[in-house]
């Protein structure tokens, strides 16, 4: 029977960066995720790396200037799937008076240190290239920085990273239970297809997100003080709306927030919604009534009306948000909670530790695997330091961390290749692209085109290096082509997908 130092349920953000911190502090480590990596909440983000600029109003300062000094980690770390973003907040008085905002943005200037991103500054909407696509009733706002992501490839490359320095990555395979002895953790694991596996762990981590709960009181029979509240924010994806490359911010009159921001070139991406979730968290669905009402927020802000059949794709997702008294869940806290269980009604057994995951936020992820990890060793009897803050995701080793030199360089190197493609492959990979491409200079040498733009040699990295396995993987969450492509490409992409894996001719 194999043995871990660690096993870690949940292929989330918060799992992957927790596999991934403690491989790289020596542990062996398990990661087991039920579906695909990323398949729920952290593909389904607003895709931001933020302090969370709305939280100073219910006076989370600890949380806002815990986030801002990740934002800047992050972005140095992965910058061909995170970069900085300026966003710009057209001014209405009736909901905040001028003097409010200007203090809510010198706070999110100052709270943390800022090495590369500017600080906010009043605009002119009347003359701002933002200021074309808003009603014209807009003519004041205030522009400030925050960054991007692309979530679902952060999980990616954080388990892709766990895996290259010794873990066990496992996807489509659930913890079925979990048993506790004075030695360990026996762990039974049983993926989608083929035989069960029995593992023996020294310790466990529950990362599993909005079923944190579910799995306590199901895999392990144990109680928690803790519990979450779980909120459903749903997108939309429309046409661009705006040409420039700003984001914005708006402010609805129920004071929630939601943004509208450049999305896959050709959309605007529009939300969030907070909405109370009692249902499945992987079942979950954007409802009639908040297309509707996103639609009709930015229809209240752009002077184009955004209406419901413009919208080309949704997508909802079920947000794990720590419990609190707060009567709106667009106010409960984002900051996270680690409850640790180690048996014995003393609490001073030193077998076989649990450790729990409570809320969180995608931008403080990576000092959530830390705090877990710097909390669970001393309990191993291990000793290591913290590495993560200093360290580039894969392919996020870029010279200088300048994306549009990284590309330019490269199709200086690959005349012949289409310079959409190696930009799009940059982004997805950053210098990961060489193992990709291999000896390949042109796009007649990626092999067959499986679909426009898919060509057979990323679709045998993403499934031999990246854990891809059916369509949707690699067009929704490795990539977005989904998007780009007609509704028959999932149908083409699953019967050569169906062929690869019989091994007959694609």
């Amino acid at each position: 029977m194999a043995s871990f130092d660690l096993v870690v349920v949940g292929g989330g953000i918060n799992g992957a960066g927790i596999a991934r911190d403690a491989a790289g502090r020596g542990l062996t480590v398990l990661l087991c995720e039920q579906d695909d990596l990323a398949a729920h909440t952290s593909s389904a983000s607003t895709k931001l790396i933020h302090g969370g600029l709305r939280y100073l109003e219910d006076y989370h300062f600890g949380l806002v200037r815990k986030a801002l000094r990740e934002r800047e980690v992050l972005l140095r770390s992965a910058p061909h799937i995170m970069w900085p973003l300026r966003f710009v907040m057209p001014y209405e008085a009736h909901l905040r008076p001028a003097w409010m905002i200007r203090a809510g943005l010198f706070l999110y200037d100052h709270l943390a240190r800022r090495a590369f991103l500017p600080g906010s500054k009043a605009i002119d909407l009347r003359t701002h290239p933002a200021g074309g696509p808003l009603a014209a009733r807009y003519t004041r706002g205030f522009e400030y920085s925050d960054g991007w992501v692309d979530d679902a490839r952060l999980v990616v490359l954080n388990a892709l990273d766990a895996a290259e320095r010794g873990a066990t990555v496992l996807t489509r395979t659930r913890c079925s239970a979990l048993r506790r002895s004075a030695a360990g953790w026996t762990v039974e694991l049983v993926p989608h297809e083929g035989p069960a596996r029995t593992v023996e762990a020294r310790a466990v981590v529950n990362a599993t997100g909005p079923w944190v709960d579910r799995f306590l009181k199901g895999e392990t029979n144990l109680q928690s003080a803790r519990h979450v509240r779980l909120v459903k924010g749903s997108h939309l994806v429309v046409p661009r709306l705006f040409e420039h490359e700003f984001a914005y911010i708006f402010q609805a009159s129920d004071r929630r927030i939601v943004f509208a921001i450049p999305y896959e070139h050709d959309f605007t991406l529009i939300g969030t919604t907070d909405v109370d979730y009692q249902g499945d968290p992987g079942e979950v669905a954007i409802a009639a009534r908040e297309v509707d009402y996103l639609c009709s927020l930015a229809s209240h802000y752009f002077r184009k009306v955004v209406r419901p059949q413009d919208v080309r794709a949704t997508y909802s997702g079920v947000r794990p948000l720590l419990e609190d008294e707060s009567a709106d869940a667009s106010h409960v806290s984002r900051d996270y909670a680690l409850e640790f269980d180690r048996g014995g009604s003393d609490g001073k057994a030193a077998a076989a530790p649990l450790l729990s995951v409570f809320g969180g936020k995608i931008t403080t992820y990576r000092r959530l695997a830390e705090d877990a990890i710097d909390q669970l060793l001393p309990m191993l009897g291990r000793r290591a330091a913290g590495w993560t803050h200093a360290a580039a995701l894969p392919g996020g080793d870029l010279p200088n961390g300048d994306f549009a030199a990284f590309v330019a360089a490269l199709t200086r190197r690959l005349p012949r290749m289409p310079a959409a493609l190696l930009t799009r492959y940059a982004r997805a990979y950053g210098t990961r692209v060489e193992r990709l491409l291999g000896a390949a200079t042109s796009a007649e040498e990626l092999g067959e085109a499986v679909l426009p733009g898919l060509y057979e040699r990323e679709l045998a990295y993403l499934i031999d290096v990246e854990w891809a396995q059916d369509a949707t993987d690699v067009l929704w969450r490795r990539s977005k082509l989904g998007l780009h492509l007609p509704a028959s490409a999932s149908e083409r992409l699953e019967q050569w997908l169906g062929s690869r894996r019989v091994g007959a001719p694609a």
